[in-house]
């Protein structure tokens, strides 16, 4: 996707953790009409659908109808609960979603690059590759994410980029959920790939009584955007000038 000339400012609403139910029909339409208006580009941090069900999936697509600005999305953890992923996906990408899955995209002169992310942990604490295979294959699961991330930043050609992720790329906007599940959170494998490239904005879900906004070592900005994070606009969304 590669909507329109570049502009000077693009204004992008983001939020993340829908989680869309069977019971939720018609919940986030009105949401939607108002992000339109006020941005001019939707980007969802994952956990778009509550168990990943396509019937989920038909819903959250039946309220993207209200949306009439471009939408940006990255898949969650949740979203691939049922073993519907691919179905999930198809459904969306009909409505005209944009799924991000190391891919870039570009909107009014700011690319957009997104993968789900995944844990590990952060900092010194960051889980290592040793032992059993099991614990080898969680590392390579986020190693495997923070490699797509780079392939998709290195694709970026705009001097704006906004980083989409499900998982944190760093410890400081997780704060406020309990210490014992950071592990599971998100990883700095993430922020170790985003700070070897420019990227104007990182937004994140999936923690979601963690803290709104925080930096990579490097100092980019980080925001979490679950929408149960209190947000400067006072509503689910943030709202990004960019």
């Amino acid at each position: 996707m590669n909507e329109d000339a570049a502009r000077d400012i693009v204004r992008v609403a983001a939020l993340g953790d829908l989680h869309v139910k069977e019971t939720s029909a018609g919940a986030y339409r009105d949401l939607f009409a108002e992000i339109s208006k006020a941005a001019d580009a939707l980007v969802l941090a994952g956990d778009l659908t509550d168990l990943g069900r396509p019937k989920e999936a038909e819903l959250l697509a039946a309220d993207l109808k209200a949306c009439s600005i471009p939408v940006i999305a990255v898949l969650g953890n949740h979203d691939h609960e049922c073993g519907s992923v691919d179905e999930v996906k198809r459904i969306l990408r009909e409505a005209g979603v944009t799924i991000l899955e190391g891919q870039t995209c570009e909107v009014g002169g700011v690319g957009f690059v997104g993968v789900k992310g995944y844990g590990g942990g952060f900092g010194r604490r960051m889980l290592g590759s040793f032992g059993e295979s099991a614990t080898k294959h969680f590392v390579a699961e986020a190693m495997n994410e923070a490699m797509l991330l780079e392939n998709g930043l290195r694709q970026v050609r705009s001097k704006r980029a906004m980083v989409v992720l499900h998982y944190a790329p760093i410890a400081e906007t997780v704060e406020g959920e309990p210490e014992e599940i950071f592990p599971f959170l998100g990883c700095s494998r993430l922020a170790e790939t985003i700070d070897r490239f420019k990227v104007t904005t990182v937004v994140h879900g999936h923690a979601h009584r963690g803290k709104y906004e925080g930096r990579t070592p490097a100092g980019i900005p980080v925001f979490n955007v679950a929408y149960a994070i209190e947000k400067p606009t006072g509503k689910p969304y943030a709202l990004f000038e960019i």
